[in-house]
């Protein structure tokens, strides 16, 4: 039989209620008694219970953390970030995986909000209000990541997704390309479509019309982005350059290049959303728009906290963290000799920086 307080009590020679506020850090307890009482506790291996405590005072200083796809890297940079900033305030971390599955979604939200967590980081496995709604209507504070809700009164942290797509597409047009095909995640998520805007906005600021036929919706994950890679050099023109709207997609589009015997830079320049950790990258390099992925999971829970800290009327924040644009091998440049540029290129001096890992903020 499990110990219980009262044989705490009764070890160290005191009232449960002084075991009581050993363990909650409540009320006035001499050093010497507090002594015995925590020896007492590791002597009996006695474990608290905290979920009678937490119907007491209805906390559980547990936080929920639901990501779409936790085997991506960025989702692992977040996590740290949410859980480094929940344990040093005290709060223990559940973390969840959806595969961008609203099933599988809205049954952990039920599993949590019944286990009384006390609040939720959300990435939506589609950007709609209804999972938000769900745990407000519980009262049970939370932030969304990553994605724009906009039918919902909810804090946001997230990238600014358009600006990078925005960005990493201007430097390939600076490189000379003029087909580029833009391979971004699904339709019915606010990254996917907001990436694909900041495509089509460098492309209509160049002058050219951006083609329906170059842009390829699918899911987040490499064998998505392995077809669609694999249709987009069926086009034609053949597109001299691909723009991947995240780490994942980019890893699968290399590999149908590879498999076509394209080469990255020389015949197809890559570049994409997400960078890849140093024990992930591969020969050539990516090109990419990083996001700020553990300060996203900081800030998230910092917002979050402060919602449970107390009431608190101010008005939905949203947090837009910035993107670095990271130049690396996988974009090539206009001294590559075999890079399919158009006549008479020229990059502008002093904009863009061609060293590897160089960062352009």
């Amino acid at each position: 039989m499990s110990p219980t307080i009262r044989d705490v009590a009764r070890k160290a020679g005191v009232a449960p209620i002084t075991v009581s506020r050993v363990i909650n850090n409540s009320g006035y307890v001499s050093p010497e008694t507090r002594s015995r009482v925590e020896a007492a506790i590791a002597e009996l291996h006695y474990v608290p219970n905290t979920l009678a405590r937490s119907l007491r005072f209805k906390k559980t200083r547990v936080l929920a953390l639901i990501v779409t796809d936790i085997t991506n890297p960025f989702w692992t940079t977040v996590a740290r970030g949410v859980e480094d900033v929940a344990n040093a305030h005290g709060f223990s971390l559940i973390l969840c995986n959806t595969d961008e599955d609203e099933a599988k979604q809205d049954a952990y939200l039920q599993a949590l909000l019944q286990k009384r967590v006390d609040g939720f980081l959300l990435a939506p496995a589609r950007s709609v209000a209804d999972p938000v709604r769900t745990i407000q209507a519980q009262n049970v504070p939370v932030v969304v990541l990553d994605r724009r809700i906009p039918e919902a009164a909810v804090d946001v942290v997230r990238s600014d997704s358009e600006g990078g797509a925005h960005r990493l597409v201007t430097y390939l047009l600076a490189l000379g390309h003029r087909h580029i095909a833009a391979l971004s995640g699904p339709p019915t998520v606010s990254t996917a479509l907001d990436r694909v805007a900041g495509y089509r906005r460098a492309l209509a600021e160049a002058g050219l019309p951006p083609a329906a036929e170059m842009v390829f919706y699918g899911r987040y994950d490499i064998p998505s982005r392995y077809h669609n890679a694999q249709r987009a050099q069926k086009r034609t023109p053949r597109p001299t350059a691909l723009f991947a709207a995240n780490n994942f997609i980019a890893l699968g589009a290399l590999r149908a290049l590879e498999e076509a015997g394209l080469r990255v830079p020389d015949e197809v320049a890559l570049v994409c959303f997400d960078d890849i950790p140093l024990w992930l990258q591969i020969t050539p390099f990516f090109t990419t728009a990083a996001q700020r992925a553990y300060q996203m999971g900081q800030r998230a829970t910092e917002l979050l906290l402060e919602r449970l800290a107390g009431p608190d009327m101010r008005a939905p924040r949203e947090i837009v963290l910035p993107v670095d644009i990271v130049v690396r091998q996988s974009s090539g440049s206009l001294r590559t000799p075999a890079s399919p540029l158009a006549d008479g290129a020229r990059q502008p001096e002093g904009q863009w920086d061609q060293h590897p890992h160089r960062l352009i903020g």
